[in-house]
């Protein structure tokens, strides 16, 4: 698998070895690896499942950021896909483009039942699990270390296991990831198989398997690379989301 997308910077220095391909037929714009989560989902996603694209970098919390997100995203956040033109803004959104473009990369399950539960359980995570989020912020560089949550927080963090185990249990016959292969599920919860690592202390063995299979992927590894040589410091211990 390689890994040679072109990227494209806001505010920062154009890559000197661009060449006009078919990369530039997708745009993915991201912010920082160290820290952007929602940027993690579709990056993981795309790169895992090797859909070739230009990687459009937006680096987050500085002056001149909301600027520089205003000409490329609606919302003024990451992600975006630009396709040709056509832009799609929200993760899951940006998911399902991609799998109704790419139907043999299989980014839902092709069972109805596993299907719909992988649907339900992304649509989760897109929307809850705050108190996990904001308790356990994603940080690719702080150091391992057990930090307790909340009820609230544990409450939550119970139940993305609980997600997990019935996943694995269910369908996961076919490989390491939450219904076998790798697929938009399991791109949704790569940032919080991030924060289990760092914060999460010992893990049960169903979900250590699972959040070692994660982050042994390529797509995770390089990831992960990119965001160790950013040059620039670590972000606030609050909620990056």
């Amino acid at each position: 698998m390689t890994f040679g997308s072109k990227v494209k910077r806001l505010g920062l220095r154009r890559n000197q070895h661009q060449e006009r391909s078919i990369l530039a037929e997708f745009t993915l714009y991201i912010g920082n690896k160290c820290f952007s989560s929602w940027s993690l989902r579709p990056w993981v996603a795309m790169k895992q499942l090797e859909i070739p694209f230009e990687e459009g970098f937006v680096r987050l919390r500085t002056p001149q950021t909301a600027a520089n997100l205003a000409k490329v995203s609606p919302t003024g956040l990451v992600p975006v896909l630009n396709h040709k033109g056509r832009i799609v803004w929200e993760t899951l959104a940006i998911l399902e483009y991609l799998a109704d473009l790419y139907p043999g990369k299989k980014l839902w399950p092709e069972d109805l039942g596993a299907r719909q539960l992988a649907r339900s359980v992304a649509t989760e995570m897109h929307s809850g699990f705050r108190e996990v989020r904001y308790g356990w912020p994603m940080n690719l560089r702080r150091p391992k270390s057990h930090k307790p949550l909340d009820a609230e927080g544990e409450s939550q963090r119970a139940r993305i296991e609980a997600i997990w185990r019935r996943c694995r249990e269910q369908y996961g016959d076919g490989g390491p990831f939450l219904f076998g292969h790798f697929s938009a599920a399991d791109a949704m919860y790569a940032p919080v198989v991030t924060r289990f690592d760092t914060y999460g202390g010992e893990l049960a063995p169903v979900t250590r398997a699972y959040v070692d299979a994660v982050l042994a992927t390529p797509a995770m590894r390089h990831w992960y690379a990119e965001a160790a040589r950013e040059p620039w410091p670590e972000p606030e211990p609050h909620e990056q989301d």
